[in-house]
């Protein structure tokens, strides 16, 4: 029998590919490191990939120390938790968590490869909303970090339904095999509900306006399934603005929006809201912990959570302001823009 032929790789129109599935080179950056490193000096993060961010910031605070047990609760690339690996070694171990189960293992194996195995890290499929389920495992943490960033590669990834910006399904779920899907939310939801969780999960001046232009869509037997259809209606819905201004709001609309509907799918500020309550508990005295946030819902919970603890006695010191991202990190990465860090010490 004939050796069976390699596939040959998708071809693209043009110079340069454009979707996701083209841009096989960054898709392999363990084959074509000098054409990522061009795509990253461009200030783009390229296809598959994620640029962690804050790292020295965050690496700065926790002051991690060989021996120490923490815990990375949004395990992503694992930009992170390979920072924290450099300073745990040796006789350190590392949880990481992620609910992703198309991400997770891809991660895991990157990480694998470079040598850390399961004494030093471990990788788990749960919430971190179950934190006190590894402090029952581990003892008292002395670390423990939180990105609450949608990682790039979920973004990217048009099959995701993340990103207004390409044709894709309307998902937005973080674990695709759980849950219902963003599509299937708008089927059964009232105007009221829609309008409170835009403006809720994601702050929407025009909530009334996007709220009831899809509402009427669906009453008229019109599915949205994909999400160029729900872009579409937000950009109906937002007609009456001028013109001059149009373009710029539907954009930050769309951005709204699919943050709200994937807040919502993925119940992430009920998640939040019982990771933050459960904290001081697994906390080792002195241990601390970093919270990085991209939206105002998340960094109001946060800062809330910290400061109730902190007048409770439970923190000894909390951080007085958030951190921003450096200017150059920004610049090198426009994904950073809207991070904030905060941390809290335990008492």
């Amino acid at each position: 029998m004939d050796d069976e032929k390699p596939k040959r790789r998708i071809r693209y129109k043009g110079t340069h590919p454009k979707s996701f599935q083209e841009k096989y080179k960054e898709l392999q950056p363990e084959n074509y490191s000098d054409d990522v490193e061009k795509v990253i000096q461009q200030g783009r993060t390229p296809a598959g990939m994620h640029r962690s961010i804050c790292v020295k910031e965050i690496m700065d605070f926790l002051q991690i120390q060989p021996g120490q047990t923490g815990v990375d609760a949004t395990l992503g690339y694992g930009g992170h938790s390979l920072e924290i690996l450099k300073c745990l070694i040796p006789g350190g171990r590392l949880f990481a968590l992620d609910v992703d189960p198309i991400e997770l293992p891809r991660t895991k194996e990157r990480l694998m490869a470079l040598g850390y195995n399961e004494d030093a890290l471990a990788i788990k499929k749960m919430n971190f909303s179950e934190i006190d389920q590894i402090a029952a495992e581990a003892g008292p943490l002395n670390f423990v970090l939180a990105d609450l960033g949608v990682s790039s590669m979920q973004i990217d990834n048009p099959e995701r339904g993340f990103s207004f910006k390409v044709e894709g399904p309307l998902d937005l779920r973080l674990n695709p095999k759980s849950g219902k899907s963003a599509a299937d939310l708008l089927k059964i939801i009232s105007h009221e509900e829609l309008e409170f969780i835009l403006n809720e999960n994601a702050d929407e001046p025009y909530s009334d306006f996007i709220a009831e232009a899809i509402i009427s869509k669906i009453k008229k037997g019109i599915k949205i399934s994909t999400t160029t259809q729900l872009k579409e209606i937000i950009k109906e819905a937002l007609r009456f603005i001028p013109e001059s201004k149009r373009a710029d709001e539907v954009k930050k609309s769309c951005q709204r929006c699919f943050q709200a509907l994937r807040i919502e799918v993925n119940n992430e500020f009920g998640a939040l809201d019982t990771f933050l309550e459960k904290l001081p508990d697994v906390m080792a005295q002195g241990g601390k912990v970093a919270i990085l946030t991209f939206h105002s819902g998340e960094d109001r919970r946060v800062k809330k959570s910290f400061k109730h603890f902190f007048r409770e006695g439970f923190y000894s010191e909390i951080a007085p302001d958030p951190i921003r991202p450096s200017v150059e990190e920004c610049n090198a990465n426009p994904r950073a823009r809207s991070a904030k860090l905060r941390w809290a010490v335990k008492a």
